[in-house]
């Protein structure tokens, strides 16, 4: 679903969730990889619980940010109606060191994430 009415009120809050350099790296990193929890979240960008969960809280409270209960994870990624938006925005700040810091962070993240898991279904395979 696409965003087919945008009005100024619903613009400006989109541009205050741009106004902070946590929250873009935030929206950076789940418009690069769809969804993240909080915890990945804390572990890429080195911020507390608390730092993370506020402006997590902000962009969801904005209508950027879509939040769905996964198991016993909350998993949040970008809202489809602004994706479009978004995507424009980070084609301009696609060469941005910190943005690209973040998303080399996650990709390693990610891989031991897979290589412990494979680890552990050889090991389950072999039993």
């Amino acid at each position: 679903m696409r965003l087919k009415n945008f009005s100024l009120t619903y613009g400006t809050q989109i541009f205050k969730c741009f106004g902070e350099e946590a929250r873009v790296r935030i929206i950076h990193l789940l418009y690069r990889n769809d969804e993240l929890s909080i915890s990945d979240l804390e572990s890429i960008l080195d911020f507390t619980q608390s730092k993370t969960s506020r402006h997590i809280n902000y962009l969801k409270n904005s209508g950027l940010v879509n939040a769905e209960k996964k198991d016993q994870w909350v998993m949040y990624s970008i809202k489809d109606e602004v994706y479009d938006m978004v995507a424009r925005i980070f084609d301009f700040l696609n060469k941005d060191v910190q943005l690209q810091k973040d998303q080399e962070i996650y990709n390693v993240m990610n891989s031991n994430r897979e290589l412990a898991s494979n680890k552990l279904l050889s090991r389950d395979y072999r039993n």
